[in-house]
């Protein structure tokens, strides 16, 4: 199962109300950033190039609390930097789920059998772990020798202790279709995750090695080359079908920054998770006071080489709204873990 049935029948009743209601705008996934830290230095992330002083700003756990309250969105992403270095983040993770949010908790993974014993597995919980490739690339990516081996103890000690547990793949111009395909076999059928993510790297001005990046019609390339495999059909990809037509160029897109607000240590980001323009004090000034149309593919030069799933996946299950019956068959395809036709 790509998508737990609980969380689409939530999703669905919660689109429902928007488009009831005549809302143009809405989140659908809250990006959480409670930290900038983390205990890696990845190749392609720009996310950690911030001075000592606001990498040692935390956010407490009643700012997690009501940024979530006042987005609304039923979907919350914990991401970062490294969440489980934040020293609150049970009590975070907790708060949210008592709210009946659908919590992914993004990591690395070095810290979380650490943390297991006090993360309490839940249907609200889903740990997302970050897996770029097999043993020499992921490790190569993240710069440490060691971290896919300890990522993939700490996958199998969650699914043993009943966690639900996710994987988040960047697609970068080392991943080779083969080995994306290989590792996709690995992580479904020899760790047995419950859903897989990916997505191609976004080409931070910061990152330490912009060599690493696709440009739009490579990543098309590539990703039309991974998914065109008879062994895609037992992936469960935790992606609306549409997004991944995307992906592969067989559906045109634009951005939907919105659909995925963004709230870091800094405030509200503006205008997406990947670019910070500018940053808003309150989640009503952020959805009233962005000029959105300025941005997305052809509007803005930052967005020429994005396909990511932070900017494209809300527009993707925001089409199914336009047309009911693909809506249906594409729920039930993404509910499925399967390819939609």
């Amino acid at each position: 199962m790509g998508v737990p049935l609980r969380q689409a029948l939530v999703v669905a009743k919660y689109l429902m109300a928007q488009k009831l209601r005549g809302k143009k705008r809405f989140p659908l996934v809250l990006m959480l950033e409670p930290l900038y830290r983390c205990n890696l230095e990845c190749e392609g992330c720009g996310k950690i190039q911030h001075p000592e002083e606001i990498l040692n700003t935390y956010l407490s756990p009643e700012e997690c609390w009501e940024a979530t309250d006042e987005c609304g969105a039923p979907v919350v992403s914990i991401a970062g930097g490294e969440p489980l270095i934040h020293p609150e983040i049970d009590t975070i993770v907790e708060g949210l789920v008592q709210r009946k949010k659908f919590v992914y908790l993004c990591t690395n993974a070095i810290l979380l059998e650490r943390w297991l014993p006090k993360l309490k597995p839940s249907p609200y919980l889903t740990i997302s772990v970050h897996m770029d490739g097999m043993e020499k690339l992921h490790d190569a990516m993240v710069a440490r020798e060691g971290v896919f081996e300890k990522a993939v103890k700490a996958i199998r000690k969650a699914k043993d202790l009943g966690y639900r547990v996710n994987t988040n793949t960047t697609v970068f111009n080392d991943s080779a279709p083969e080995g994306m395909r290989e590792l996709f076999n690995f992580l479904n059928d020899d760790l047995g995750v419950d859903g897989m993510m990916i997505s191609p790297g976004y080409d931070y001005p910061k990152a330490p090695n912009q060599k690493v990046f696709l440009n739009r019609p490579e990543m098309i390339k590539t990703f039309e080359t991974i998914l065109d495999s008879p062994e895609r059909k037992k992936w469960r990809f935790n992606h609306s079908p549409i997004f991944l037509k995307f992906l592969q160029g067989k559906k045109a897109m634009q951005c939907t920054a919105w659909g995925n607000p963004t709230r870091s240590v800094l405030g509200w980001q503006r205008p997406c998770y990947l670019m910070n323009e500018s940053y808003a004090d309150s989640f009503i000034e952020l959805m009233e006071e962005t000029e959105w149309d300025r941005y997305g593919f052809g509007r803005d030069a930052r967005c020429t080489n994005c396909m990511a799933h932070c900017g494209y996946e809300a527009t993707a299950v925001g089409s199914m709204l336009e047309n009911p019956l693909e809506g249906l068959k594409a729920a039930a395809s993404t509910i499925g873990g399967g390819p939609s036709k």
